[in-house]
């Protein structure tokens, strides 16, 4: 059950379980477009790894790239994190429901008196 779709989700989750792409993102996020050299600046690394990283974001459609004369700008394209929050949805429920399970639980439990 390995479709279009199950691969273009891999390349966002794989896209996403780096730090520094992560961190790219972010970025983005807060303050907007942004041109390569401004990106880099934000870590300690070359520039041509950064590019690595921006070219797994841009295949994964989590930027997109725009050339202004030389300098490329990069823009966060949230659509497919609208996917993930999608996917992660039912472990979110699960979650809540096992932890209003602990409260009630909790509630019926007597309360510890201090003498």
């Amino acid at each position: 059950m390995n479709g279009p779709d199950t691969a273009a989700e891999d390349r966002v989750f794989a896209a996403l379980a780096n730090a520094t792409r992560r961190e790219v993102l972010r970025l983005l996020r807060e303050r907007g477009p942004q041109p390569v050299q401004e990106l880099a600046d934000h870590f300690d690394m070359r520039r041509p790894s950064l590019s690595e990283h921006l070219k797994v974001l841009r295949e994964a459609g989590l930027v997109s790239e725009r050339r202004s004369g030389r300098l490329r700008v990069y823009r966060l394209e949230a659509a497919p994190l609208a996917e993930v929050q999608d996917w992660l949805h039912p472990y979110e429920r699960f979650w809540r429901e096992r932890l209003r399970g602990l409260g009630e639980l909790l509630d019926r439990m007597p309360d510890d008196e201090q003498p």
